[in-house]
């Protein structure tokens, strides 16, 4: 009886989680690396995500609770490149006795400088760190997803080297599906006529770079900036100029502005995801990364053919 009401504890919610002994425990700083992690991980695995469902990672911060879980785990993976600039206070907390591996799993991606950012903070000096200049959304892109599930892959084996085997089967697998989705994303966008598009955050620099399109950006890369009106205006003269059709906006930040950008224009808006999260609906509806990202790539079609 008593091993059934735990395992009926255990089934709970997804976030948050906890420590699992006889495992390898992987905490993950938001959705698509909790998604890469489970995957690879398998069976060997326990794996947290800090971020809630339906939660925007630009916004979130960390509690004391997962500072404390994420002290006790063998694997902390986070993607770096600035998304979250929760994590060098984070790690402070973890105490000496934490044998946690923090692993920034953008490794590897050449990373794109963030175009008119914050230029206006350079006159303070360059102690301002170097990360509020890069575009950190690089899973946005199958390219450079395959170099992230290959630093998950490689954590996992420095950890848990018995099990090497079963990580590089699993991850052989998943990189099939992202070089497969690459390919299509890749055949798909060549043959398009139109190459730019208009979007409500600066999410999709990666996937822009590596398929051939420019992103005209409502807002910077934080989807809470606000657009000046001088950008706006901007933006309606290309609409206009270029015979843009659709303004993309995303479901976990308000479409306000899309949606006013759109009726000034006489434009339609349409979903583009950078696939930070998954709203309540969308987990239920069982999807993933690669379910958003086929979305993405037909919306893409329709708006650019």
């Amino acid at each position: 009886m008593m091993i059934l009401i735990l395992i009926l504890a255990g089934c709970g919610k997804s976030e948050g989680g906890e420590i699992v002994s006889g495992k390898v425990n992987v905490v993950t700083s938001f959705y698509p690396i909790y998604e890469f992690a489970k995957e690879i991980g398998g069976e060997e695995a326990n794996v947290i995500n800090l971020l809630p469902t339906g939660v925007e990672p630009h916004e979130w911060t960390p509690r004391s609770k997962d500072i404390l879980n994420t002290s006790k785990a063998e694997l902390f993976l986070y993607n770096g490149a600035g998304l979250e600039g929760w994590v060098p206070n984070f790690m402070k907390g973890f105490g000496s006795d934490s044998n946690v591996k923090a692993i920034e799993v953008s490794q590897g991606i050449s990373l794109i400088a963030a175009e008119g950012e914050d230029d206006h903070d350079h006159d303070h000096g360059q102690d301002e760190s170097a990360d509020h200049h890069l575009d950190p959304h690089t899973w946005v892109s199958p390219k450079s997803a395959l170099v992230m599930v290959e630093n998950i892959k490689n954590s996992y084996v420095e950890v848990d080297p018995t099990n090497k085997d079963k990580y590089e089967s699993r991850y052989a697998a998943l990189s099939e599906k992202l070089i497969e989705l690459d390919a299509k994303f890749t055949e798909q966008l060549s043959k398009t006529t139109h190459k730019e598009i208009v979007v409500s955050h600066q999410a999709f620099g990666y996937l822009c770079r590596d398929y051939g399109l420019t992103q005209h950006a409502i807002m910077g890369l934080s989807p809470e900036a606000e657009p000046r009106a001088q950008d706006l205006i901007s933006l309606s003269k290309l609409v206009k100029e270029e015979g843009i059709q659709y303004i993309f906006f995303e479901e976990l930040v308000s479409d306000k502005l899309a949606k006013t950008l759109a009726s000034e224009t006489g434009v339609k808006t349409l979903v583009l995801n950078p696939v930070e999260g998954l709203t309540k609906e969308q987990e239920q509806a069982g999807d993933n990364y690669f379910t958003l990202m086929e979305r993405n790539l037909q919306n893409l079609i329709l708006v650019l053919q």
